[in-house]
């Protein structure tokens, strides 16, 4: 009995099950991506027309965005209390929602459903803080792939929730809005006390490898489950027997990997003593053998080989122990001036205003507003870019490009892992290899060729997904993991700036000004001349690749550009990561 305790207690402390909680977190917390459902209940509930949706719209994206209060409260408070905040946001936030919308309470003024849906939508941001703070921390050496999948969970959590509410068949469509209140906090609720740091950085296994592999195996599994459940009920009317089956095997398969910690705990064998560090160990020796006095370095220091470096180790200690003796001995002599280090160097922890200063974070960052907010663009726009081609089932195009989002996500985070892992080569190169990827997809779009839709439906969301598994995993590298809410809150704000100006301004004027050229046309073609006046803007529509070619080809330029900044960090930070993951091969 005693025995059974103590398992029941490694099992609660096991860092799988961290891991597994936190996917269940992320597979509810993407309520964002649920505001294309949601905006017609409230637009029919409430009576407003689209130029107010579109309001509720900026809410939604501005509370999905801003998550630095998340980021910081990481640092202060226990994962399970910022997890509770979010809690009570999303369930506060749109459980008013849920009230005016069906008429339980008086109609409010649009901004205070604004205000609503932006404290609801906020609360995500404290899921994926919490999710993501915790795993990274636990799984120090395999960022790439806790990202990568955490990622992709909370990017199918729109079509998983979507599929959970037809199981209920609820009497009326208000009741979406209420289950996106009430279901992911009681998920969360449920699991939030195991989701934290556990010390996993000890608890490593040989067996990590295969519970890597079979977590994949499940990911590729649920994305073509989920990918054929849409098309089958797209295609042809099912049953309310038929769809509760359907969601059933859903759920099970995101349970499934719960069997990961389950059989490590229970039925394996004692864990070997094995240990991944949290920091580089080159940045502790020299740390440990300079003491709190150190010459003061300038970052491109960083990318000077030395000669020191090809010595053996012993020789290379005798020189550094030699060289501080002679140090201080002509500081005390005051010959030498010894200051302080001012600040971190790459690869160890940085506050986010210590990582504002440095050229790498802005790179990334920049970088990332260029190719995501340009991936984002097309995502928002997929609908009206398909119609514009002359396909009615637009949606169609919408479902599949989440689930290649999902896998972008997965895949990012593997491919990018076993850069850094197997070669010691920066991270970066991997977003670097996507970018260029995303520029042909959108040249393919702009120059019109046959099938130009599926490409862009298929790479876009490939390489937008791998984005966000590459960029917060190589931030956490060379920024550290104290501040990693703070900084990955700080990147989301790159998506929605970049779409702010590619969508809302370049792809939005470029496709206005089409659609009233073909307007003037068909006026001028059915001889009526042009003294006829114009329809108003919102009722233009442009048809043709024209609409969004000239968008393509502009985005595409910016891709080229995101890849050269990328490709600027892969050089500047080679030695950081051969010193975090050692010779390449060696």
């Amino acid at each position: 009995m005693v025995k059974f305790s103590e398992k029941v207690g490694s099992f609660v402390n096991d860092r799988w099950l961290v891991f597994v909680a936190s996917m269940w977190v992320q597979s509810c917390s993407g309520i964002g991506y649920l505001f294309g459902s949601i905006s017609p209940v409230i637009k029919s509930g409430m009576g407003y027309n689209q130029r107010q949706i579109a309001l509720l719209g900026v809410a939604k994206d501005l509370g999905d965005a801003i998550g630095f209060l998340a980021g910081s409260l990481c640092e202060v408070l226990p994962i399970w209390a910022v997890l509770f905040i979010g809690v009570v946001q999303n369930f506060v936030g749109y459980g008013v929602v849920w009230m005016i919308v069906a008429h339980k309470l008086p109609a409010l003024p649009l901004w205070v459903l604004c205000v609503l849906i932006f404290i609801g939508t906020n609360g995500e941001t404290y899921f994926n803080t919490g999710a993501l703070v915790s795993c990274v921390q636990n799984f120090p050496k395999s960022r790439g792939p806790i990202v990568g999948i955490l990622k992709g969970f909370a990017g199918l959590s729109g079509a998983i929730l979507t599929q959970v509410y037809a199981m209920f068949h609820f009497p009326d469509q208000a009741s979406l809005v209420f289950m996106v209140a009430v279901g992911p906090s009681i998920v969360i609720t449920a699991v939030m006390f195991l989701v934290r740091p556990v010390g996993g950085h000890k608890q490593v296994r040989p067996s990590d490898h295969s519970s890597f592999l079979f977590t994949y195996s499940i990911c590729i599994i649920l994305a073509a489950y989920l990918l054929a459940v849409l098309l089958l009920q797209d295609l042809s009317s099912l049953s309310e027997k038929v769809v509760t089956l359907l969601t059933i095997v859903l759920l099970i398969l995101i349970v499934l990997p719960v069997i990961i910690p389950i059989f490590l705990v229970f039925f394996s064998g004692p864990r070997p003593v094995l240990e991944e560090s949290l920091l580089p160990e080159p940045d502790k020796q020299e740390s440990s053998r300079m003491g709190s006095f150190i010459l003061t370095l300038s970052e491109t220091e960083d990318e000077k080989s030395s000669e020191a470096e090809t010595l053996p180790p012993s020789e290379r200690q005798k020189r550094i122990a030699h060289l501080q003796a002679k140090l201080y001995q002509a500081a005390a002599e005051g010959a030498v001036r010894v200051k302080r280090r001012k600040g971190p160097r790459r690869g160890e922890d940085f506050t986010l205003l210590q990582a504002l200063v440095k050229a790498d974070f802005w790179l990334i960052f920049i970088s990332l507003v260029l190719a995501s907010g340009s991936g984002l663009t097309v995502i928002d726009n997929l609908g009206q870019m398909s119609q514009s081609l002359g396909y009615a089932n637009t949606h169609i195009f919408v479902s599949m490009i989440s689930i290649w989002n999902f896998l972008g996500r997965v895949a990012g985070g593997y491919f990018s892992e076993n850069i850094v892992k197997y070669y010691a080569y920066p991270r970066p190169v991997a977003m670097a290899a996507v970018q260029v990827v995303m520029a042909f997809a959108l040249f393919f779009y702009a120059v019109g060729w046959p099938g130009s839709i599926y490409v862009v439906s298929v790479f876009i969301g490939l390489c937008y997904g791998a984005h966000w598994a590459i960029v917060p995993a190589a931030v956490s590298e060379l920024f550290g993991l104290k501040s990693f809410g703070a900084l990955y809150n700080f990147l989301t704000l790159a998506s929605p700036a970049g779409s702010l100006i590619f969508s809302g301004v370049i792809a939005s004027g470029i496709y206005d000004y089409q659609a009233k050229q073909q307007h003037e046309h068909r006026i001028q073609g059915s001889g009526l001349g042009l003294g006829v006046p114009l329809v108003k803007d919102e009722f233009l529509t442009c048809y043709g690749t024209i609409c969004y070619s000239l968008t393509m080809a502009i985005m595409s330029g910016l891709c080229i550009i995101a890849f050269i900044l990328s490709m600027i960090v892969v050089h500047r930070t080679k030695r950081v990561y051969a010193q975090i993951y050692g010779n390449p091969l060696a």
